[in-house]
């Protein structure tokens, strides 16, 4: 029997205080908690069931009333030829980005990650990252410009003939393409060297040993395998703000010249905001979160795979 402030206290009223106080401690963190889970709720879970239970029915903005339709939505979501357009422009644009940025964005790491203005070459190529997209796009548009933009300068000093880059069908979603690569680069290369930095530096010794002293043997020997959870979280994450794009499409192309550059979160906007079809908005816009979930756990479930692999590999 314990005493506290000369009171005994048995083993069964000890047990009872620390579950009072656990009690206790629950209801507060309870209460501490309600505010933040009212708010997720009104702000992102509530929108979210709304427009799942939108895209059943054909609402339409500015009408009164609804009516419950099924799965009419997303069955004209197979056969609607602008969405199917706007698939095969997001299919393109993603081949053309992912790459391009996740190569560049490691070879740019690599580069810097010993270099002695490292931190110069990390803001230069982070700045896109951390700026306002829609001011950049619209920089964009005037570096872009047919006749007075500095690029068709460049190109006319070069003797080459003007480019109209964004009002060309052939060119468009190429050049809306190279600025999504130019925005990803640097936030691939954050990625890419916060990986470097936990390679251990006895790995490039032994490998030193073995001949693997410098250049391609020694990143493919050991660079490469140790970035290997990296490179992975990267081209998901590459992936998926690349089916993402929107902002640059609003801004300079509005999905023109002749649909040239819609993209799939470009035709959900016009079909909600401009079009008013709600419904059907609502169908684009969960067909996209449920995409981006299934991309999202089948990453998760490759790193799993690849964590268990590696720590069986270890024991043996």
């Amino acid at each position: 029997m314990a005493v506290v402030n000369d009171i005994p206290i048995s083993a069964s009223d000890g047990v009872s205080i620390n579950h009072q106080f656990t009690r206790a401690q629950a209801r507060a963190g309870l209460i501490l908690a309600l505010p933040a889970t009212v708010l997720i709720a009104a702000l992102l879970i509530g929108p979210a069931i709304l427009v799942f239970v939108l895209s059943f029915t054909d609402a339409s903005l500015g009408l009164a009333g609804a009516r419950f339709v099924g799965l009419s939505n997303y069955v004209r979501m197979l056969t609607d030829p602008g969405l199917s357009h706007s698939l095969r422009n997001t299919a393109l644009y993603v081949l053309v980005v992912v790459p391009t940025s996740i190569g560049w964005g490691l070879l740019v790491a690599l580069l810097i990650a010993r270099s002695p203005f490292a931190t110069l070459y990390r803001t230069a190529y982070f700045l896109p990252v951390a700026a306002t997209l829609v001011a950049l796009a619209t920089a964009w548009e005037a570096i872009l410009h047919p006749s007075l933009g500095f690029a068709n300068t460049m190109l006319q000093l070069l003797g080459t003939s003007p480019v109209r880059f964004l009002s060309d069908p052939d060119t468009a979603i190429y050049a809306l393409a190279g600025i999504g690569v130019w925005q990803l680069v640097g936030f691939n290369m954050i990625l890419f060297l916060a990986g470097l930095s936990t390679i251990p530096e006895e790995l490039y010794e032994a490998a030193a040993i073995d001949g693997a002293d410098r250049g391609v043997k020694r990143f493919l020997l050991v660079t490469w395998p140790m970035l290997a959870p990296v490179t992975l979280f990267v081209t998901v994450m590459t992936i998926i703000r690349a089916f993402s794009v929107f902002e640059t499409v609003a801004v300079l192309t509005k999905g023109g010249p002749m649909k040239s550059t819609s993209v799939i979160l470009y035709t959900f906007y016009e079909e909600g905001f401009r079009f008013f079809r709600v419904g059907y908005a609502s169908a684009i816009a969960v067909s996209f979160f449920v995409f981006v979930t299934l991309l999202s756990l089948l990453q998760m479930r490759i790193s799993e795979r690849r964590q268990r692999t590696s720590t069986n590999g270890g024991r043996s």
